[in-house]
């Protein structure tokens, strides 16, 4: 008879793995469908990890769902998906690339366009978040959730736009410059947003308390980019001996990444700040960038990244949005969320010179939202900040303004160009 040896970590390892094979299996063929029906491979991943979860897998097939996700506690997966998390904000602020916000071409775009698409958005995730607040989520505090969904609202996803516009061949366009640099804006505002939100949320709106928080958040930027940077730098000059990253130095920067983490976690924001951080200091290493991005960012995008979106997906039960009253809620944030986006982004690029073809995809460029979304509604959700029904909403709200961006550049972009080629032939005549 089959069974498990005496040893209860038997039982654990197995069911662990047993979760690894089906949200690895799972995450590779959505993302390739994703690739060939024309969107990005994560927004597959992403559909997966939600699929995975109670809202399809659950309610198809409830025996095996339960079988492989709830034989052992979640323990494993939540620390997993945790550990993931820090290397993936690490790898984000590693591929940030600075020289986007110091562009000097297009500048007054960049900066009406970041301003007006954060914003908007976030008012009006405030607004929308404190009025559904008593009747979605009850037991958090009014302002406190209304301040999650604001950020959420606000957030642009960089790493998904970016792979988006490669796909389009847009990275060197006038218009690819533009949106990335706003996003870049926009998500370096936003970070700061959250940690910001978070501090003054555990500091349970005490604000002598939140101003020290605040305090020591700056004084740990400051040292790491004054003290742990140069250090740091010296350390991999120092190891690098080639296009190879050796152990040493691979294992001093994942020591750095959770220390960083770790002293985040300390000072009242999450760890997931230290490591993005880590990887922002960083980011001009070339020689290091390449090699983590050949060597190790795989690793982290093929294993660690289909987890987070699976322990997104168990926490979202769209079957559990089982009545009217909350289908029309899901509509509101859903719709008013994409429009203050698109509606902050097009205005703003209007003013600043461009037509209205430009405005338009800069707009729903800006409505990218995916991965990053996802991150600031589970830090919500762990705080209490917001409900399941609110966290579920905001995923449906990440998923499909993220969905539609691709499909739409594809119908906006050729008219662009026409466009532009109509208003240069009088001049060639």
């Amino acid at each position: 008879m089959i069974g498990f040896s005496g040893q209860p970590s038997e039982r654990v390892i197995f069911f662990t793995l047993a979760q690894l094979c089906v949200i690895i299996l799972a995450a590779r063929v959505a993302g390739h469908i994703a690739a060939r029906v024309g969107q990005a491979a994560v927004v597959g991943e992403i559909i997966a990890g939600i699929l995975l979860g109670p809202s399809l897998f659950g309610l198809a097939m409830p025996v095996p769902f339960h079988w492989v996700f709830y034989s052992i506690p979640s323990g494993s997966l939540d620390i997993l998906s945790q550990l993931g998390l820090i290397l993936l904000m690490f790898q984000v602020g590693l591929e940030f690339d600075f020289s986007h916000l110091k562009e000097s071409t297009n500048r007054r775009a960049v900066l009406w366009i970041a301003a007006a698409s954060l914003a908007l958005p976030f008012v009006t995730g405030l607004g929308v978040g404190f009025m559904g607040a008593p009747l979605l989520s009850p037991l958090a505090d009014r302002w406190t959730s209304a301040l999650f969904v604001a950020t959420a609202f606000s957030i642009t996803a960089v790493p998904v736009l970016g792979r988006i516009m490669m796909e389009l061949g847009m990275t060197r366009s006038r218009l690819g410059v533009i949106a990335i640099s706003a996003a870049a804006m926009n998500d370096v505002v936003g970070w700061l947003l959250l940690a910001v939100v978070t501090a003054l949320t555990l500091a349970r709106f005490q604000w002598s308390t939140f101003l020290v928080n605040v305090l020591l958040v700056l004084l740990f930027v400051l040292v790491w980019l004054l003290v742990v940077r140069p250090l740091t730098k010296s350390v991999m000059r120092y190891f690098n001996a080639g296009p190879e990253m050796s152990p040493t130095l691979l294992g001093g920067i994942l020591v750095s990444i959770f220390v960083s983490g770790m002293i985040t976690s300390l000072l009242g924001i999450f760890t997931i700040f230290g490591g993005f951080v880590m990887g922002a200091i960083l980011h001009d290493e070339r020689a290091f960038v390449k090699i983590w991005q050949e060597h190790v960012a795989p690793f982290v995008l093929v294993f660690f990244l289909p987890i987070f979106f699976t322990y997104t997906g168990l926490r979202t039960d769209i079957a559990g949005l089982d009545g009217a009253v909350l289908w029309m809620w899901c509509g509101l944030i859903l719709v008013s969320a994409t429009v203050a986006k698109f509606v902050g982004a097009y205005a703003a690029a209007r003013i600043a010179g461009l037509n209205h073809q430009e405005g338009k995809i800069i707009g729903i460029m800006m409505n990218t939202r995916a991965l990053m979304e996802l991150i600031v509604i589970n830090v919500g959700y762990d705080m209490g900040a917001i409900s399941e029904h609110i966290f579920t909403m905001l995923v449906i709200m990440a998923v499909v303004s993220t969905v539609i961006t691709t499909p739409l550049l594809r119908i906006w972009l050729p008219r662009n160009r026409m466009h532009s080629e109509k208003r240069a032939s009088p001049s060639e005549c």
